[in-house]
């Protein structure tokens, strides 16, 4: 009996600190969204469905087709391909022999997808998330897990041709969004090249030497300089010389001026002018050189670019950073393949999320509850005609709903209708129904007016128009 009862008295024990360790799981935990990420509300989604239409519209026009990719990658897909930036991948945990990571952009994928599927031409666009592992400032739109909204051209072509298209797309957008105060940069990594190697930068620092120059727009030019001398061993007198020259922005004229100087005596320099000088061209054909400008700090930091480089910025009061980047990568189809098969691509990516956060704040007081017209009986025993009626609507693509109780008082159903926005009421009653009329009432102005049954459909679509 001692045995059992000290057996019982062990597992009373044990269950007594069970129980005090889950309370005490219980009493930590917290209920959050992860750091970085964040839900969304049904008028914060109102906003992003509204501003993917417009985005997604302009892909269309300029004959976008839609693809969809992983949300993840082979691990050794991602390697290597951004720079400093490489740091920020997500690694996921082996996944039966297949080391993954989620996605860090929507370029990469789209070049792994043209090479496996050996696609030599397609205007493609991709809406979808993306993941860094980053530090997040959630007040400027800078997260964890993010949409992009990207638009490539896939195809061998004349220079600078389909580079100019993806920077009228970015002026479409953001005049369609009513941001109108922007400029786009632009650069070239040819002209990187030729200025890091007339400024004596060896050839095996250039990728890190341009990530600590593409920092010049978030920092100035002596934490920029004391970084590439200090953390990445560049000699002081390169980095003097590199000063001169990336402080430099302006519109076409410079680029000439530099087109008939020194710089223009190195080879890659000189081609890289040259196709900034012949963008500019195309950009005053399509009345866009007005939000152009040049600027040689603008580098870039993925390693994927080779060309023409490009990032919108708003100017005035938005401190969140770039709003739209992109450029040419003409090897990375190539590099993914093994060199068995390549595609010259320019692309650009809009960043949302900073343009969400800048749409919430402009539009934070606007109703966007979809609803246009609520369905009210008046009168019991009547759920079958609402439904009848709601039917109707529904069939017409008119937003329409209704209580959810067999007869509800119809001030509380007007009052439900001023909280949620919802502009329209059709009443039914017994009288109307023996008249074969239906009541139309306005919430707004509390004018009512009668309307036949058959010719509801149309009499809203006036009131709605």
């Amino acid at each position: 009996m001692r045995f059992i009862d000290a057996e019982v008295a062990k597992l009373l024990k044990l269950k007594a600190m069970l129980n005090n360790n889950e309370e005490d799981t219980k009493s930590k935990f917290t209920l959050k969204t992860p750091k970085g990420m964040r839900d969304y509300g049904p008028q914060q989604t109102a906003v992003r469905e509204k501003v993917l239409k417009i985005i997604g519209d302009c892909f269309k026009r300029h004959g976008g087709q839609a693809i969809d990719t992983p949300v993840c990658e082979l691990k050794e897909t991602l390697t290597g391909k951004y720079g400093d930036d490489s740091k920020l991948i997500y690694d996921l945990a082996d996944q039966g022999g297949e080391m993954l990571s989620l996605r860090y952009d929507l370029t990469v994928p789209f070049a792994r997808f043209l090479a496996q599927n050996k696609i030599s031409f397609i205007k493609r666009y991709q809406i979808g998330k993306v993941y860094r592992r980053d530090n997040p400032v959630m007040t400027k739109g800078r997260y964890r897990e993010f949409y992009q909204c990207d638009f490539d051209i896939a195809t061998t072509s004349d220079p600078i041709i389909p580079d100019a298209e993806c920077l009228r797309i970015i002026y479409e957008i953001l005049n369609s969004l009513d941001m109108k105060n922007f400029e786009i940069k632009v650069n070239n990594r040819k002209i990187l090249e030729g200025l890091l190697s007339i400024c004596d930068v060896p050839s095996d620092k250039f990728k890190t030497i341009c990530s600590s120059i593409d920092k010049l727009d978030k920092i100035s030019w002596e934490e920029v300089k004391r970084e590439m001398c200090e953390e990445k061993g560049l000699q002081e007198s390169s980095a003097d010389k590199l000063g001169e020259f990336v402080k430099l922005n302006g519109s076409l004229q410079l680029v000439e001026e530099l087109l008939s100087g020194d710089l223009s005596k190195n080879a890659k320099m000189k081609e890289g002018l040259e196709e900034v000088k012949l963008l500019f061209k195309y950009c005053i054909a399509m009345g866009i050189s007005d939000v152009i400008k040049f600027d040689m700090s603008l580098a870039r930091g993925l390693d994927y670019y080779t060309g023409v480089i490009f990032e919108a910025v708003l100017l005035g009061q938005h401190e969140v950073g770039s709003i739209a980047a992109g450029g040419r990568y003409d090897s990375l189809v190539s590099l993914l393949s093994d060199n068995k098969h390549n595609i010259p691509c320019v692309g650009v990516s809009i960043g949302i999320e900073r343009i969400f956060t800048i749409m919430e704040r402009n539009e934070s007081a606007t109703n966007f509850y979809p609803t246009k017209c609520f369905v009210a009986s008046m009168g019991k025993g009547l759920v079958e005609e609402r439904f009848k009626l709601l039917t109707e609507l529904w069939d017409a693509g008119i937003a329409a709903e209704h209580s959810f109780k067999t007869h509800s008082k119809p001030l509380n159903q007007y009052q439900y209708c001023e909280e949620k926005g919802i502009p329209f009421v059709v009443a039914i009653g017994g009288d109307e129904i023996s008249k074969g009329v239906v009541k139309i009432r306005e919430i707004k102005t509390r004018k009512e007016f009668e309307a036949k049954r058959e010719n509801l459909i149309d009499e809203l679509r006036k009131l709605l128009n």
